[in-house]
């Protein structure tokens, strides 16, 4: 719906609706960071350029490798870090995929290019890897196995092809195990010309863990491990389906995007805390006759990537990146350990506990929390032993840094995602996935002191997925009983109120939970709906109009208004919604949907055909 639209149906209502997110929410990005251009004719007598095989690993210990620790069956992994340029303890700017893909892919940190949180958007502003070897003519695919990857999130940007066809997982298209990720890739690799950058992501050691039976690796973490070695053979296939003659001419960077925290700290995943074992990731280099075959103690950092890549198929970076190349330390020479900047919003975006950011450096981290944490890695490397209280100097020192790093302002994610892509993203439990947060304020409860209470929350919402409604709101009633306005817990309970029939029910708490955070979609959404569901479609309409300006681009928003509206005898304004609806649709290629909501459009508001016969996308679709 365009702005005149829009403000017609919120006239009618006598609400202010503004300017949609799309617009809004554009990411800013420094104007310094463009595709460089190529001289024509630069490379004319030059040797051929190196092809690019970029691996990412999802999920990945460095632990859990053969040449890091010695426990596990990795033999490919093992093999591919003896013949190359190999750290194994590079730090991920944060515990998340999407976002951290996106640092790999960019060289710039969350805070620079948008996407703090999975489901979020990497604006058009921001330059990919893929961008700027596509502008120097290479080939580019990208085989990507996890949903946080999919296309519409932004990363797909620069890609001839793209492939993120998925098929497992409980939730319906949301993986693709390893040996079918190889067998894509291949198939391209196989057409492939000269040169070219292929992207392989393979998703397997993400939680759920569940390798074939063969591969099970014996201990308490045997399935997350054999998940791991799953993964190993599958890039032992992939490696050895490519010519050999090609690959000696192939630089190949294998790294990951966060590890996992396996119990460590009290947390079975990621995302939650800064500890080193969800942002330690390997990081691997091999070019033969190019790259030695050396260890590096040196603490590389995931944005460091691009920068690294450029170099060494020379290509000129752009200005401003937050990574630096490692060529030179990896040829020789002398180059100090930049500081690794770290964080994380979810504990905020999910729960209203603080988020987290920290500052690794020259052997020292300091988490920023509530209660602030300094660790002496060399001495403590798990973490055990915080020396905040005894050594603020050198805290005061590394908070410094971070102020440094933040002294500018954060970058916003483009726009919202689709109804589609947040429906996946909430099957696999990132509920909150893909909002725009509002700001966050001081006093805030540190993660730490809310982990039991985080675990009891994720208790409960097993038993809402499970479909065990009335378990579900008893569970998340004993966290309301501690912590009253704990977001989460309303959002969920007004859920399973509403999932069980109980629309009435579900108002109060959901009530709560957009008075708390009024900018949170998906509070939004499930009090719109509940209100709808109630016959109080009245106030529903506010709800459905604020949704639809914080993610203009979800078609059951733009459903819910509509029926809504109609429900609330707002005759030509239902119509309207319902073109929009029609709108989106057939942007998407939906045209069976836009069909449907056309018909739905002018069944409400017959006057509006002129003026749908009028655009090129919806006139050939009209009954």
């Amino acid at each position: 719906m365009t702005a005149a639209p829009r403000l017609a149906v919120a006239a009618a209502l006598g609400l202010l609706i503004i300017a949609p997110a799309a617009q809004l929410l554009l990411a800013a990005a420094p104007t310094s960071l463009t595709v460089p251009a190529t001289a024509p004719g630069a490379r004319a007598a030059a040797s051929p350029p190196p092809n690019l095989l970029l691996v990412t690993i999802d999920t990945l210990r460095p632990d859990a490798l053969g040449w890091v620790a010695g426990r596990n069956t990795t033999p490919t992994l093992d093999r591919l870090a003896a013949e190359g340029s190999r750290f194994r303890a590079a730090v991920s700017p944060v515990p998340l995929t999407l976002p951290a893909h996106a640092s790999i892919l960019t060289g710039l940190l969350p805070r620079r290019h948008g996407v703090r949180d999975n489901g979020q958007v990497l604006g058009d502003g921001v330059p990919t890897l893929a961008e700027f070897l596509r502008a120097r003519g290479y080939a580019t695919a990208a085989f990507v196995s996890g949903f946080p990857l999919k296309r519409g999130f932004g990363l797909e940007r620069g890609f001839d092809r793209y492939d993120d066809a998925m098929q497992h997982g409980e939730a319906g298209w949301v993986e693709r195990l390893a040996p079918e990720t190889t067998a894509a890739a291949l198939g391209w690799l196989r057409t492939r010309r000269d040169p070219f950058f292929t992207w392989v992501h393979f998703y397997d050691p993400h939680d759920p863990y569940d390798p074939p039976r063969a591969f099970w690796q014996p201990g308490p973490r045997g399935a997350y491990d054999g998940e791991v070695a799953f993964v190993d053979n599958a890039l032992g296939e992939l490696l050895a389906g490519i010519d050999p003659a090609v690959l000696a001419r192939t630089l190949v960077v294998l790294t990951a995007d966060h590890g996992e925290g396996l119990g460590d700290h009290q947390e079975d995943t990621h995302g939650f805390f800064l500890y080193d074992s969800t942002v330690l990731v390997p990081l691997v280099l091999r070019l033969p006759g190019r790259l030695p075959a050396r260890a590096f103690d040196h603490p590389a950092r995931l944005v460091d990537v691009l920068p690294t890549v450029l170099a060494l198929l020379d290509v000129k970076p752009p200005r401003g990146l937050d990574g630096e190349s490692l060529l030179p330390l990896v040829d020789g020479k002398s180059q100090p350990a930049r500081p690794a900047y770290i964080e994380t919003q979810l504990p905020w975006i999910y729960f209203g506990w603080a988020s987290l950011r920290a500052v690794r450096h020259e052997d020292w981290k300091l988490v920023i929390a509530p209660r602030p944490e300094l660790y002496d890695l060399q001495r403590d490397p798990h973490e055990a032993d915080n020396r905040e209280a005894s050594e603020r100097p050198r805290a005061r020192r590394l908070a410094d840094v971070a102020r440094m790093i933040e002294r500018e302002t954060a970058a916003p994610p483009a726009a919202a995602v689709s109804d589609e892509q947040l429906a996946k993203l909430r099957a696999l439990g990132y509920v909150g996935a893909g909002e725009q947060p509002s700001p966050e304020p001081p006093g805030r409860p540190d993660p730490k002191d809310r982990i039991a209470m985080r675990r009891d929350l994720l208790a409960a919402e097993r038993l809402l997925r499970a479909r065990r409604f009335s378990e579900a709101v008893a569970a998340f009633a004993k966290v309301l009983a501690v912590e009253p306005d704990n977001r989460f817990a309303l959002l969920r309970t007004g859920v399973a109120r509403l999932e069980a029939g109980d629309a009435a029910g579900a108002t109060e708490p959901l009530a709560r939970a957009v008075a708390l955070d009024p900018r949170r979609a998906e509070a939004r959404y499930a009090l719109a709906a509940a209100l709808a569901g109630a016959a109080k479609n009245l106030d529903a309409l506010p709800h459905w109009l604020e949704l639809v300006r914080l993610q203009p681009r979800r078609r059951e928003a733009w459903t819910g208004l509509a029926h809504s509206l109609a429900a609330a005898g707002k005759r030509r304004e239902s119509g309207e919604a319902q073109a929009e609806l029609a709108r989106l649709a057939a942007a998407a290629g939906d045209r069976d949907a836009a069909r449907e909501a056309l018909r739905a459009s002018l069944a409400a508001a017959p006057e509006l055909r002129p003026k749908l016969a009028a655009e090129p996308a919806l006139a050939p679709l009209l009954p």
